[in-house]
């Protein structure tokens, strides 16, 4: 898994000057899924949904702060309950929910706890996010390799490969002017090539009788925005694909949509300038990535494991970058909740190979898909996804024809700018083939034709014409609401076994005369 990359920021997606022949290569081993969405476009709530199937209102995680519920089943829980390791390499976005813990009174230190931290997954090599100054701590990984490697410094993570070095003067790569600097690490021991190293050596060591399941997870092309040489100047600003954005977005903007474009960092993606300044070094992260990608196949095919290794490529969420005058992600524009995903199962049929899927696909299938890859069955008393498995084989059930997302924005500077309260930054998002509708909490709908208005210029929720329309999305996202999952504990099968006539049995007899 990525962090922060758009789906068209691959060769096998369209990009035409990026190159990532490797991650292409997955794409024609396997199937890309042209029509991948998050369910949540910020890292903590979309990773959540990734990990148990199931959308931000059910899993309750709706900021990067909040840790997962302790009775949450993950993926790793699911794996484990199937005989099979489930260990993390990289970027969980875990939290520990110590308050949860300590009133069941589990150690914060047992295994327990250490897989609820970490989302499920038993550490290999955990980073619950960045390490800058103010909250590093003692005993990070990264750092100590850094140290180890002979640079001897505090916080090398921080000061070497989040810094550059131009005649003596030292530069941060949080700040955005800098991204074209090489950053102060060889290329070989940058964060992308440490977690590629780590990942090889659990395979390597890892017990060899005892399936098993590792989430790869990288930090980039998630800002800071700094690569390593030869990153750092794979790609000039000619290489940057156009802006998508127009004028008449400006035109009364919704009220959300106005906060987000007010903030700093999409006031300077808006920029022309320092846009193209800044995209390359993104760009040259991502073919960082595919490098060690490529590092990674090799190793699996030189060790006979991609013969029966199921592998799949994502992101969490993708990256603005500019356009539609906002930075980062958050909102429900394509660049923000569309996302890369290639599957390659190494038992599906050899036609399909290299084909590409067009059906809606979001992130809550990952889930089943796995359980069901490794022989479990679907837990319909709390999945909320489906199994992307019978879409690998050829099959042609009836699916979806709507994708959801949600957004709480409670921790953005958005909230602030609208003084809005924490308990009612929230939007969710409908979208089919025609049509995008955005529920906002406290605020007026947003409604897009996507059939005439493919970029999503043009918001229609305040056309008269619309009214019934945008009441039908509402009843919509009602009866979707009203359908979660939230009855976790008793499988369905029980349901339908409680009757009165069960109850008889069990000598209740109620009313009776």
């Amino acid at each position: 898994m990525c962090d922060q990359l758009r789906h068209d920021y691959l060769g096998c997606t369209g990009h035409p000057s990026l190159k990532t022949p490797n991650i292409d290569m997955l794409a024609s081993r396997g199937m890309l899924f042209e029509n991948s969405y998050c369910n949540a476009s910020l890292c903590g709530p979309s990773r959540a949904s990734f990990y148990t199937g199931r959308y931000m209102t059910s899993h309750g995680v709706m900021a990067n702060d909040d840790p997962i519920k302790v009775d949450e089943v993950t993926l790793g829980d699911y794996m484990r309950e199937l005989g099979c390791e489930a260990h993390v390499v990289g970027k969980s976005e875990g939290r520990p929910n110590e308050e949860s813990l300590s009133r069941l009174k589990i150690p914060l230190d047992s295994e327990i706890a250490l897989n609820r931290h970490d989302n499920g997954f038993t550490p290999f090599e955990h980073y619950g996010g960045l390490y800058p100054e103010p909250i590093v701590h003692d005993g990070v990984g990264y750092n100590d390799y850094l140290l180890s490697q002979g640079y001897e410094m505090h916080n090398p993570w921080e000061n070497a490969a989040n810094t550059a070095t131009k005649s003596g003067l030292k530069y941060s790569g949080w700040e955005m002017r800098n991204a074209h600097l090489p950053s102060d690490i060889e290329a070989q021991h940058s964060e992308t090539a440490f977690l590629t190293n780590r990942a090889m050596e659990y395979i390597s060591t890892r017990n060899k009788d005892t399936p098993w399941c590792l989430h790869l997870s990288y930090f980039n092309p998630h800002w800071p925005l700094l690569a390593p040489s030869p990153y750092h100047k794979m790609y000039k600003d000619s290489d940057v694909i156009g802006v998508v954005k127009d004028k008449i977005e400006m035109k009364n903007p919704h009220p959300v949509f106005s906060a987000f474009q007010q903030l700093e960092y999409s006031r300077n993606y808006t920029d022309e300038e320092k846009r193209r300044h800044v995209i390359p070094t993104y760009m040259g992260l991502i073919s960082e990535i595919d490098h060690h990608i490529g590092r990674l196949i090799k190793f699996l095919d030189e060790n006979n494991l991609s013969r029966n290794t199921l592998i799949i490529f994502t992101s969490d969420h993708g990256d603005y970058l500019g356009d539609h005058w906002l930075g980062e992600k958050d909102l429900f524009h394509e660049p923000s909740i569309r996302i890369p995903l290639i599957i390659v199962e190494p038992e599906m049929p050899e036609n399909l190979r290299g084909s590409t899927e067009n059906r809606m696909i979001e992130s809550v299938d990952v889930v089943p898909t796995l359980v069901e890859t490794m022989g479990g069955s679907y837990a319909s008393n709390r999945m909320e996804g489906r199994s992307l498995v019978p879409l690998l084989f050829g099959d042609n059930p009836t699916w979806r024809d709507t994708v959801f997302a949600e957004i709480d924005y409670s921790d953005r500077g958005a909230r602030q700018i609208l003084d809005h309260h924490p308990y009612k930054c929230r939007g969710y998002m409908i979208k089919n083939t025609q049509w995008k509708y955005i529920y906002w909490e406290g605020f007026r709908a947003q409604l897009f034709d996507l059939l005439n208005d493919p970029n999503e210029f043009n918001d229609l929720a305040e056309n008269q014409d619309q009214s019934e329309r945008l009441a039908d999305f509402e009843k919509q996202l009602f009866t979707w609401l009203r359908q979660r999952k939230q009855r976790t504990v008793v499988h369905l099968d029980e349901l339908y076994k409680r009757s009165p006539e069960a109850d008889e049995k069990a000598g209740i007899i109620i009313g009776r005369w």
